[in-house]
Order: C-alpha cells, then structure tokens, then sequence
C-alpha cells in the first residue's frame, strides 16, 4: 500500500501563475530551487516577476527578475530560464540567476503580439507560440545573440496556447481553431500531422492548454484542454486519439474534472497498473491539473488518482525531475505547494 502524501503550503502574498523546478546549480549547490512567476498589481511597475525560491524556505526569495507584463509561460533548462509575457515579450536569465547577464525579445510586430503561451526548450533552440496565430523558432540563446526565426503567421484565424519539442527537428502545438499539429522541420518547418481533438463518445475539447510528449515515446503526445478533457495521440494512428481523463463505464464519459485543464505532464513517478512495455499502445500514467483545484493522476481505462483538490485553481505544476515524487504548483490563492509523494505510490483500478 502506497504511504499517503504530504502537502505544504507556502504564501507568498502575490498571485502565483506558473512554478517550475530548477536544476542544480552553483547557486545552490546542496539545496533544490524553485523558479515562480509571480503578479503583484499593488508594486506598480514591479507588478510581474520571476522569483528565484529556495525549497527549504521558499516564502524566503533568493533574487528576482522584473518582467514587462504578466508571464503566460515559464520553462527552464540547463542553461537558462525562459519566460514569455503577456505583452508578447520573451526573456532569458541564465541559470546563474544573473539578471544583469538576462537577454530579452519585446513583443511586436517583429515577434509576438499579444500573450505567448506555448514555449519550449529543444536542446540548442526554444520554440514559442501565442494567441496572436504565430509561431517562432529562437536560438543564439546561449551567447547571448538571440535570434527569432517566424514559421508560421496563422494571422489571427487561430490562436496557439501550447508548445513542446519532440526531437531536435520536430515539435507540437496546441490551442484553439487547431487542434494539435505536429512540425517537422526537415520538411520545411511543415505541418506534417493534425489532430482535431475528441468528438463523440461524450468528449469534446474545445481549447488545448497544455501538451506534453514522453521522452522515450517521441511519437506520442498527451493533451490537456478544456472541460476536463486530457487526452493522449499516437501519431501512429493519428485519426484516433484516445481519452484518458474519463472511465469508460457503459460507454458513460466520467471526467476527473469540468473544468480547464491547465497542466498534463507524463508521470514518471506512478507506476502503472499494467506491465507496459516499450512497444505497448497502452499510455503511460499523467498527471493533470485544473481551473477547480484538482491535482490528479489519469491512466487510460484507470480511475483517477486524485492527489489535491483545492478550493482555488491549481495554475500550474511541475514534477522535480531529479526526485519525481515530489511535485510543486502554483495555487491561485497566493501560495505555492508542495506535494511528497510514497514510495510506492501507484495508480489505483
């Protein structure tokens, strides 16, 4: 039987609307660090920021970026910390935490207009994506020569909220009027495949918030959206996605939640309740978060295994990649949390 989880919350007397676990770093080269994009209006032209957080005290700030507008999207590797704006604007702070050493991208014609959702790391290169129907591929990170490349202009027909790397050649997006369309830049930076979402079977995402794709399992994604709906696409079989955020009982959709799904991330921590081998069509475990306060873990034809349900949103979270049973979010109410998984933590039938 898998020990329960601890839980703690941390206030921090800002809104709190992304979080994500820092590497190791010289920094702090024994304790594990947090990155929060915060929003306070009462500060005034300070009102957005970057918060560098230490675990073992995060209400206790190391240092902190200013950021032009509210940040929409908040990534890390191991180089740099990335975060887009509401204002179209992208920046990068080295993992130094150097902000005198940070590199920006302002938001205009030249780039994005308006809120930029999707961004992603790839290696070398990040991609973003925003309301405004473009997509952008950036590189020259690393010394600091930022360079932004336009893919696509969809001009306002579509709006993309959601962006990840499969490989250092492709990569999805995510949002509304597309579905999710996988590129491929061997292909001329080509939409090579699209999926319209889940019609029928009592299922519909109208909006993709969130995608993410399993590094072992290039070839699938899974998808977070709105009314609940998580589900995953095997670009195998790209004409039928499969529903993993409902129990299939008497062909009644059951979603774990009704509300927007912000967050999916694959979970590696969980172990699957079904021996799942390399080649199996079986998707692995995913853990979600939502508009109405539930963190929970989804497996195909699995009831949910809800670990949190708040009585405010769960903006977003983050699975500790050097220690996967531990899990950070941003709690609307002014608080980041953090949830300690068991040991032997597995999904329930």
């Amino acid at each position: 039987m898998a020990d329960s989880p601890s839980f703690r919350r941390y206030p921090l007397a800002s809104s709190v609307d992304l979080v994500r676990w820092l590497p190791s770093s010289s920094i702090s080269p024994s304790g594990r660090l947090l990155a929060a994009a915060v929003h306070d209006p009462t500060s005034g032209s300070f009102a957005s920021s970057i918060r560098l957080l230490p675990l073992s005290d995060p209400v206790s700030r190391l240092a902190s970026v200013p950021l032009p507008s509210r940040a929409t999207a908040l990534r890390c590797s191991n180089a740099a910390l990335a975060a887009a704006t509401s204002s179209g604007s992208l920046h990068f702070v080295p993992s130094s935490f150097d902000s005198d050493a940070a590199v920006s991208v302002p938001g205009g014609a030249g780039f994005h207009v308006g809120p930029v959702r999707g961004l992603d790391c790839g290696g070398e290169e990040w991609v973003t994506a925003g309301e405004d129907g473009r997509v952008h591929v950036v590189g020259g990170v690393a010394d600091g020569r930022v360079v932004t490349r336009r893919v696509w202009d969809g001009k306002g027909m579509s709006g993309y909220e959601a962006a990840r790397w499969a490989s250092p050649v492709e990569f999805a997006t995510g949002g509304a009027g597309c579905g999710v369309q996988w590129w491929d830049r061997r292909k001329g930076d080509a939409i090579v495949a699209q999926c319209n979402g889940i019609w029928g079977r009592g299922i519909v995402t109208g909006m993709v918030h969130s995608i993410d794709i399993h590094p072992s399992r290039k070839h699938i994604c899974v998808v977070g959206g709105s009314s609940g709906t998580v589900f995953a696409w095997d670009l195998r079989q790209p004409q039928e996605p499969i529903p993993i955020s409902v129990l299939g009982l008497n062909e009644t959709a059951e979603p774990v939640c009704e509300s927007e799904v912000w967050e999916v991330l694959f979970d590696t921590y969980t172990k699957s309740s079904d021996i799942i081998s390399s080649a199996s069509a079986r998707i692995l475990p995913v853990m979600m978060c939502s508009e109405d306060g539930i963190l929970a873990v989804v497996e195909q034809d699995k009831r949910p295994l809800e670990l949190l349900a708040e009585s405010c949103a769960i903006n977003s979270f983050d699975i500790d990649p050097q220690n996967p049973s531990d899990v950070v979010c941003a709690l609307e109410w002014e608080s980041v949390g953090v949830l300690t998984r068991g040991r032997d933590a597995m999904s329930e039938e």
